[in-house]
């Protein structure tokens, strides 16, 4: 599979916008007024709750009629800066939680807390208002709401700003501060950056608006060490600085094809380079650690047992960039073999990618990236933690059982090392029944393809780990078949097996919780 180059320009974050249409609010005073003068009377709310009815229109935001100007251009119709407003009060009615919350955290009144709400769903279309018609003045927005819930409007030439903000809904508490570059200039200078780093624009580059610069995210696709790293900042063209991810955060869930960050989850690609230059992509089981504390990665045999497998290789997240390292396949005969159902591979972690890889200090559960594919309703993305194994002889036929897995082929002009799932095919989470234990594996009705093979098989509700993907049914492309086979090798098994070639010895286990210091396994 070839990895595609994902672009995705850096937006403006509005805190908070609930939506693109407007809400009516009193108009007057400077538009850079400072926070204090706002609420010199000591009643931040009187303005508001006179005036609760102004329209859109009069906000210079047009209507859905595409007849009047915005900003001096046509309002086309379904514009969305051309919305209808809604009476405050409806604002209020429809976010009780959020009112709740304002006036605790901030100790105002329920009305100055509907005024809030109000100037933030005012925001959204206003943003798209002022960046379409003072592109190279306008530089994003805030909401700030230590400072009596001000939206601060950021600009080059603030004057310009001042009289395109002036009309506005609420103005008393729109302020205009000066800043050097305009957003679509910072958005530019993200997509070059995140293109020179290997990573993507709004992801792992952020146009940090009220800093009026960007931000690199390391720990991800950009390591805190890139060589690259100290140059790009310097040539970004705007301010440009990296920080870290936030220590300790664990992701609760990720595209399988795009996860180079921490934490090491079952569900994960893993992309194996061939003897003969090709390489193929499979899926990460579960974590496993021996008795002696070292740690490994759980597959499938038949992704690096083979005539196309007699090198020592390297196993890789995202070959073709940001190639994050992995596994390398063991010298050791005895940890990989591939005849169902001990079709398996278990490989330790390339030398430094434990480090990149392992859990928080914190010691967190042992996971399985659970993945919802677009095909699927009703499903939640989120991790689910492994407690144990499910022994082969207690999996009974009838149970609901889930998989993940990676495989993907990759759409015209994607970069994707190619698995051959089949366009149409979405990877991620399917659950589905155990149907029959046939030659010893785990017979199941859940769509798999290419590029899934040694993805977990897992209970959801118990989290109890039960096999990997060996084969199955011939399909490729969309899900269309609810009765497709496909067989899982236990998981209990392999284990089994292994040990046993180790002399006996408990040697190999399923890890319960994550790689990293002073963890255990069961």
């Amino acid at each position: 599979m070839r990895i595609r180059r994902r672009v995705v320009v850096a937006g403006v974050v509005v805190a908070c916008t609930i939506g693109a249409t407007a809400v009516g609010l009193s108009r007057g005073g400077d538009a850079d007024r400072s926070p204090a003068a706002a609420t010199a009377t000591g009643r931040p709310d009187a303005a508001f709750a006179a005036d609760d009815s102004t329209t859109a229109a009069q906000a210079g935001l047009g209507n859905r009629t595409g007849r009047t100007t915005t900003g001096g251009r046509p309002a086309s119709p379904g514009d969305g800066t051309a919305a209808a407003a809604r009476p405050a009060a409806q604002v209020a009615a429809a976010a009780p939680a959020s009112i709740a919350y304002l006036r605790e955290r901030y100790d105002v009144s329920a009305t100055e807390a509907a005024r809030r709400l109000a100037l933030q769903e005012f925001s959204g279309p206003l943003a798209d208002r002022l960046a379409a018609d003072q592109p190279d003045a306008y530089a994003g927005m805030w909401l700030d709401q230590t400072a009596g819930g001000v939206l601060v409007v950021a600009a080059t030439d603030p004057a310009a700003m001042r009289a395109a903000v002036a009309g506005a809904a609420d103005a008393t508490h729109i302020r205009v501060v000066a800043v050097r570059h305009s957003l679509r200039r910072l958005t530019d200078a993200a997509t070059r950056l995140a293109a020179a780093l290997g990573g993507t624009a709004g992801e792992d580059v952020l146009v940090d608006v009220p800093r009026n610069a960007l931000s690199v995210v390391t720990g991800g696709r950009i390591a805190a060490d890139d060589s690259r790293l100290a140059e790009a900042l310097a040539a970004a063209g705007v301010p440009a600085t990296a920080r870290p991810r936030p220590a300790g955060a664990v992701p609760k869930a990720c595209d399988p094809r795009y996860c180079a960050q921490a934490p090491m989850r079952g569900g994960i690609r893993l992309d194996v380079p061939r003897d003969d230059g090709t390489v193929g992509g499979c899926t990460v089981g579960f974590n496993l650690r021996t008795r002696t504390g070292k740690w490994y990665i759980l597959t499938a045999g038949h992704c690096v047992v083979g005539g196309r497998h007699q090198h020592v290789d390297t196993t890789w997240h995202q070959f073709l960039g940001p190639k994050v390292p992995v596994s390398i396949e063991s010298t050791a005969p005895v940890l990989a073999e591939n005849a169902f159902p001990n079709d398996y591979a278990i490989m330790p972690y390339q030398p430094g990618a434990l480090e990149r890889w392992k859990y928080p200090a914190a010691a967190g559960p042992s996971l399985v990236n659970y993945w919802c594919p677009a095909d699927r309703t009703n499903c939640t993305s989120r991790d689910v933690s492994i407690r144990g194994v499910m022994p082969y002889s207690a999996i009974q036929t009838g149970w609901v059982v889930c998989a993940t897995g990676s495989g993907y082929t990759p759409k015209s002009g994607e970069e994707y090392v190619d698995s051959g799932a089949g366009a149409g095919y979405l990877p991620g989470t399917r659950c589905g029944e155990i149907y029959d234990k046939t030659a010893g594996g785990i017979d199941v009705h859940i769509c798999a393809r290419p590029g899934d093979s040694g993805g977990p098989l897992f209970t959801e509700s118990d989290g109890k780990a039960l096999g990997i993907l060996s084969g199955g049914d011939p399909g490729s492309g969309a899900c269309t078949d609810p009765d497709e086979r496909n067989h899982y090798a236990p998981v209990s098994t392999i284990l089994a097996r292994v040990n046993a070639l180790q002399g006996g010895r408990v040697y190999f286990q399923l890890a319960t919780q994550g790689p990293g210091s002073g963890l255990t396994a069961r």
